[in-house]
């Protein structure tokens, strides 16, 4: 059995974006590229109705691209577990009001069993200093976290 992965919007973002000219946002492009064509096969790769609903939005142009990444990829629904388990880490960890979506993906990705959500977002998930926080409180709520973790942190040998 595959581990698996939920793909936070970031990572879509940076599979359907035109290169950057940000050094390091260049960088972090090529890096999810080539996790997304080296070593995506090796996981079950999920991603949840937010992240859908946060591809649609911007560029019509960019969002049909972003939309044809998610194209075919297991759809995990929202339901009331997941806003609970939002809203304790909302409080817990601490987020600011305005991270609720990035709590939701956590939610997400602990109430399904995944094994690794893969984000960009350092600044409320791939955090080190919020992780602790956000594990203790999935643990706290009954369930396992998944590792929060960046492509390059996944890259298998």
């Amino acid at each position: 059995m595959k581990p698996k992965v939920y793909l936070e919007t970031s990572v879509v973002s940076y599979l359907a974006a035109r290169p950057s000219r940000d050094l390091i946002v260049a960088a972090n492009q090529q890096i999810t590229h080539e996790w997304w064509h080296t070593r995506r096969a090796r996981f079950e790769v999920y991603v949840s109705e937010l992240v859908v609903q946060e591809a649609r939005g911007g560029d019509e142009t960019a969002a049909q691209e972003r939309l044809q990444v998610l194209a075919g990829l297991p759809l995990l629904q929202f339901n009331e577990e997941v806003r609970r388990l939002a809203e304790a880490l909302l409080v817990g960890v601490p987020l600011p009001p305005k991270a609720m979506a990035d709590a939701v993906h956590v939610a997400f990705a602990t109430l399904n069993g995944i094994d690794y959500l893969l984000t960009w977002n350092c600044t409320h998930l791939a955090n080190a200093t919020l992780r602790s926080h956000i594990e203790r409180v999935c643990r706290e709520q009954g369930y396992e976290p998944p590792v929060i973790c960046t492509p390059q942190e996944l890259q298998e040998e």
